[in-house]
């Protein structure tokens, strides 16, 4: 290996590219902030609609900018007629997050102002987009079920109605509000690789869907999304709190990762871990099926006697994957969810970096052989 590989920072870790005031992350105390706003606040008093106007705008709304964000929000859920067609036209058996990327693709065909760049086409442009590919999500989903898909909802939050057009029913105003808390705490979190793929793409003064189509690619690698797939795939495996130890145990000495815990920044507990554990615990009681928080828990236990001097605690794909399952989304669906939710996210730094935009355009070390003569392939 060449000797100048150790001025190569590997994955870009700690590397600073941007300034930004959208989220700020706290690793050793466990906080995360939205616009300076704590997210424990913005869970208990806000909602998915008004973090995107937050993230999107950089300060929370007024009363009335909230309704008319609200507003547009409901009216631009509707898909394009021609995209309700192509939409039942792909294929079963691909990925649902490599459809809803293909869907973000189809999406822009049908938006005359995709191509425009000027920041009232961005801020409808992202509202649009925020709406729609939630819509078509849960369209691609039913599809895949062999169902039809289900109009949008006129009346019902942007959360909540996701959740109705992929389970087909209304739902409780504690389900709702669940499924906004999810969506809030997705929505933002700084530069992971999903974030920076898309300033990336962003950066070269493309279009927004295709920043977001970049963010979704991104997702789709296991080293980012479906952590929460294969957290519940082992809550399941488990499958009760006494057999939580020696499940950790073997996994642990066979060197295996613990699917719901550690991060590469938070030194302590995630903060979304704690709210999303507080949501399963009332969604349990209701089901009146306590078994996955049950095993968590115990799972929990054994990681804290186990690993907490390496600073591993759990993160929120330990408890969005149970909480998803009780609300009777499926697991092809937890990473597309996450790629919903985080939309807004993606376009805010977007836009962000937009205000003083520069081509993304690193370098790398060569560590070839030296300049040497071409051989004809006579003489080889």
């Amino acid at each position: 290996m060449n000797s100048a590989a150790a001025d190569i920072a590997k994955g870009l870790e700690n590397i600073p590219i941007k300034y930004t005031v959208l989220s700020s992350i706290d690793g050793e105390k466990g906080k995360l902030y939205y616009v300076g706003y704590p997210i424990e606040e913005l869970v208990e008093h806000s909602s998915y609609e008004e973090v995107c106007f937050l993230l999107l705008n950089a300060r929370l709304p007024t009363k009335s900018e909230l309704e008319e964000t609200v507003k547009i929000l409901i009216k631009e859920r509707d898909l394009p007629s021609e995209v309700w067609k192509i939409v039942k036209s792909f294929p079963r058996n691909t990925p649902l997050i490599s459809v809803l990327r293909a869907g973000v693709d189809l999406l822009a065909l049908f938006d005359e102002e995709a191509e425009q760049n000027t920041p009232d086409a961005r801020m409808s442009v992202a509202i649009r987009l925020i709406s729609r590919i939630a819509t078509f999500l849960a369209a691609a989903y039913r599809v895949r079920k062999g169902l039809e898909p289900i109009t949008p909802s006129e009346d019902l939050p942007h959360a909540a109605n996701f959740l109705y057009m992929a389970t087909g029913r209304r739902p409780t105003p504690l389900e709702s509000k669940i499924i906004d808390v999810a969506f809030m705490l997705h929505a933002e979190h700084e530069l992971p690789a999903s974030t920076t793929a898309a300033l990336v793409v962003a950066s070269t003064l493309s279009d927004l869907y295709s920043a977001v189509s970049a963010g979704i690619g991104a997702l789709k690698g296991p080293l980012h999304g479906g952590a929460n797939e294969k957290a519940l795939e082992m809550l399941l495996e488990i499958g009760s709190p006494e057999k939580a130890e020696e499940y950790i145990t073997k996994a642990i000495a066979a060197k295996q990762r613990i699917m719901g815990f550690g991060h590469r920044v938070y030194k302590n507990f995630d903060p979304r871990a704690l709210i999303l554990k507080k949501y399963l615990e009332e969604l349990s009681k209701i089901r009146s099926d306590m078994s996955l928080l049950q095993i968590a828990d115990s799972v929990e236990q054994v990681m804290a006697e186990k690993m907490r001097s390496k600073s591993i605690f759990p993160n929120i794909d330990l408890y969005s994957g149970p909480v998803f399952h009780l609300l009777g989304l499926e697991k092809e669906l937890f990473t597309p969810i996450f790629a919903v939710a985080r939309s807004v996210g993606w376009m805010a730094h977007v836009i962000e970096y937009w205000e003083d935009n520069r081509l993304i355009r690193p370098r790398a070390i060569y560590s070839g052989p030296p300049p040497r003569k071409y051989v004809p392939i006579e003489e080889r």
